[in-house]
């Protein structure tokens, strides 16, 4: 994710500071994704993998990354 992106861009929510999702982070919201196991704030099933997420500066969030493209829609956040 582009750095300069990452400092101008917060919570659409709460207006916190969004931080990069370290690499475990990921492949665990993964593993549950294909588990079936995750939902989306929407109250979805996460069906499609991520590539990475931002994570709310209070640690509760997570938005997630797909094709090098922040998704910062509130349903489509996932709670951790």
């Amino acid at each position: 994710m582009n750095s300069e992106l990452l400092e101008i861009i917060c919570c659409p929510e709460t207006k916190q500071e969004l931080l990069l999702a370290e690499r475990d982070v990921v492949r665990k919201i993964n593993r549950s994704i294909r588990d079936g196991a995750i939902k989306n704030r929407g109250g979805e099933t996460v069906k499609e993998r991520i590539d990475g997420g931002l994570i709310r500066k209070d640690g509760t969030v997570l938005y997630p990354i797909r094709k090098d493209i922040p998704i910062l829609l509130i349903d489509e956040s996932i709670k951790l």
